[in-house]
């Protein structure tokens, strides 16, 4: 489900018509049984209800793979798992993936789930099922709400475990996450401050107002000048002190005594003049 869709049995791939993918796609999303009606109203919006449960049906039937749906468990009409297509032929039976299907968007989950704690990390863990967003190229409406929700939940996770990589003084791995997030939602205001965060702990000064100067360049070029919020990761020349982090308090690097470029407050351009800043030379 992430990345792209597939499915797969004992090791094979296995083909599937565009409207079973949709059926197995849904029901990898929402792994609760879920009523026929719903359904078929979500996979085909603005279809008339009979035309869509006469859709879902061919959908359902043409899915010829024994142990992948079932009927809801608690139907006690409903012939058991290992029947998979008696089991989904009950006529009113809710559709469910049944229990043993492995669903990459499953286990990542967990992975919020099991970073969003207040634990502490001494390695880099493995983010790969928070680096893809679900299904990107599918357009329907039912995924684009849970794309977007599972988005929002991802970003924050690689936010708070950038966070904790810094805390651990992992900081290259630090860096790494945080420039995932940014990667995926370059405009995300916590995401850069992640970024620029790991980078100060790093002491990788001039990276970081580079990152600040590229935020606050993107947030000209989409929304007109605006403040980012992030001058205060900055203290003033001479006063670098101690910074609060998560778990505890890490020094921040000492500054040079040239002033950090793209951090003064905003005046009136003159016109032709050209200020130095991190990457190059801009008006």
């Amino acid at each position: 489900m992430l990345g792209s869709f597939g499915l797969t049995s004992d090791g094979a791939a296995v083909p599937l018509s565009v409207d079973a993918r949709r059926v197995v796609a849904y029901l990898a999303v929402h792994r609760r049984p879920q009523p026929r009606a719903g359904l078929a109203a979500d996979l085909w919006p603005g279809v008339p209800a009979e035309a869509a449960a006469r859709l879902l049906a061919e959908a359902v039937a043409a899915i010829d793979v024994p142990g992948l749906l079932v009927g809801d468990p608690s139907d006690t009409d409903a012939v058991n798992a290992v029947d998979a297509v008696d089991a989904v032929d009950a006529a009113d039976a809710p559709l469910a993936l049944v229990d043993e299907v492995e669903v990459d968007l499953s286990d990542a989950m967990l992975l919020v789930r099991a970073f969003s704690g207040g634990g502490r990390l001494t390695e880099r863990p493995s983010v790969d099922l928070l680096s893809e967003d679900i299904l990107p190229s599918w357009t329907s409406p039912w995924i684009a709400v849970e794309r977007e929700r599972f988005r929002q939940l991802r970003l924050a996770c690689l936010e708070e475990v950038s966070a904790k990589l810094s805390t651990a003084e992992l900081h290259a791995d630090a860096v790494e996450i945080a420039e995932i997030a940014v990667a995926a939602a370059p405009s995300r205001e916590s995401a850069r401050r992640a970024l620029v965060e790991a980078l100060l702990a790093k002491g990788d000064v001039v990276e970081a107002v580079a990152q600040y100067d590229a935020f606050q360049e993107l947030l000209r070029t989409s929304v007109g000048p605006q403040s980012a919020g992030l001058e205060g990761l900055f203290p003033p020349a001479g006063a670098w002190p101690m910074r609060p982090m998560v778990g505890g308090y890490r020094p921040v690097p000492s500054r040079s005594a040239v002033v950090l470029p793209g951090l003064r407050a905003a005046r009136p351009a003159t016109p032709g003049a050209r200020r130095l800043v991190a990457g190059g030379s801009v008006r």
